[in-house]
């Protein structure tokens, strides 16, 4: 390729373009992971107290916000490559993929927590509902995990460019 057309390494894009879709992608099986097993435990519940079925919606909700945190990585990372503005090296690429595994991975865990936690929370928020407030606890710091993903994946991701 012409250096005239094509700043840096060339396989760089390579490392970064799978940092965007690793963080989407591992994100929203976290967010489809949580969405559908607290979806089990609200239908469950539903059936023993269909008026507590708006108030443990919250675990679904939860678990879709983590599909954003992948998106906003994607989006940070896909807009910081363009090797023909500017050169885009492999210290680059790498700091992209990780910041897109970091989110995505903690997005991932995340929504298995909340999945799970959400499925038996609802269930036990029918049979007593002065669980409620613990089952939001613990959702809250499941929720927390992605966050510090999202986090260290935009800190991570502001680290390209500055390879020389």
């Amino acid at each position: 390729m012409s250096s005239a057309l094509f700043n840096g390494d060339v396989t760089a894009p390579f490392f970064g373009f799978i940092g965007a879709a690793a963080a989407l992608v591992f994100s929203c099986m976290g967010a489809a992971y949580g969405t559908a097993k607290s979806g089990v435990g609200v239908a469950s519940m539903g059936v023993m107290r269909p008026e507590l079925v708006m108030k443990s919606i919250v675990p679904v909700v939860m678990a879709g916000v983590l599909g954003i945190y992948g998106l906003i990585i994607a989006v940070i990372i896909s807009t910081g490559i363009n090797p023909k503005a500017k050169p885009y090296y492999l210290f680059d690429g790498y700091a992209h993929l990780s910041s897109g595994l970091a989110c995505g991975l903690a997005g991932l865990s995340a929504g298995m927590a909340i999945g799970i936690v959400g499925d038996a929370g609802v269930r036990a928020n029918a049979q007593q509902p002065k669980l409620f407030v613990g089952m939001i606890l613990i959702l809250i710091f499941a929720e927390a995990l992605a966050l510090y993903g999202l986090i260290v994946g935009i800190i991570l991701s502001s680290r390209a460019g500055q390879s020389r």
